[in-house]
């Protein structure tokens, strides 16, 4: 009995030594976790993305370009791997993230309470506005905000602009994404459309595939900023490389290649 009772002490201590002597990555399980592990181990970062001109839209040759493409490409270099690109339904980015079929949002994404509560997010890179688009032989009717309760507006699902209007009780259908709003206004089956204001100057007005359209009323400011999975590295990843590129000047010149230049925040 004694010799069992020896042998059974020796082994729990031999399986306390063990454990002690594991890294706390080990016993945590964070090493397995970690999304900049992941990332660097398939050799790719997949980036979910709308169509979405001056952030992510593909050039004549149907490449993806835009600030937030090139960023996300200049970020994937900087750990080795490749970007790739994925259109997704704005409305269920969180559970693409969460299922792995992407592994970042990036996509002039605001910065709302949702996102926050369910993304690990960057530091916020961009200033940004949600404002309304009207044809422009209209625009004088629609100054402020009293005046758009008649108007049927079209927004992207899941967005801040579609947040933005039903805050103001207002009547809206949701579409696929921004430039499918910009199109139903356009065609004159909504009045009126809300997008982000960087949007906006990259596509509505003189100059632009959508010269008839102009903007009018701004409803609020924002932030955008970049969503990881709940808890993932790779957002810290992400602020290192935006105060390095910050600070040597590349997003500065990439911000002014697409005319955002003025929307960037110090990093």
């Amino acid at each position: 009995m004694k010799k069992i009772l020896v042998f059974m002490l020796a082994a729990i201590m031999a399986l306390s030594l063990a454990a002690c002597g594991k890294t706390d990555s080990e016993t945590s399980g964070s090493a397995e976790d970690s999304d900049l592990a992941y990332v660097k181990d398939k050799g790719t970062l997949v980036v979910g993305i709308t169509d979405f001109e001056p952030m992510d839209y593909k050039d004549e040759n149907g490449e993806w370009i835009g600030f937030d493409a090139d960023m996300a490409k200049a970020f994937a270099k900087s750990l080795g791997v490749t970007a790739e690109f994925v259109e997704i339904d704005w409305d269920n980015k969180i559970m693409e993230l969460d299922g792995k079929t992407i592994d970042c949002v990036w996509n002039g994404m605001t910065l709302t309470d949702e996102v926050t509560s369910s993304m690990a997010c960057s530091n916020a890179y961009c200033n940004n506005a949600q404002i309304v688009i009207v044809p422009k032989d209209k625009a004088d009717q629609y100054q402020d905000t009293d005046s758009l309760s008649d108007l049927t507006f079209a927004v992207e699902a899941g967005s801040a602009g579609e947040e933005q209007v039903s805050a103001l009780d207002l009547n809206y259908t949701a579409v696929k994404a921004q430039a499918d709003a910009l199109m139903e206004v356009a065609a004159g089956t909504s009045d009126a459309a809300v997008i982000d204001s960087l949007m906006a100057a990259a596509m509505v007005g003189e100059g632009t595939s959508y010269a008839d359209l102009t903007y009018t009323v701004g409803l609020n400011s924002e932030e955008y900023g970049v969503g990881f999975r709940k808890g993932s590295d790779l957002a810290k990843a992400l602020n290192d490389f935006f105060a390095s590129s910050y600070k040597d000047g590349s997003m500065t010149t990439c911000a002014e290649k697409y005319g955002v230049q003025a929307a960037i925040i110090e990093q």
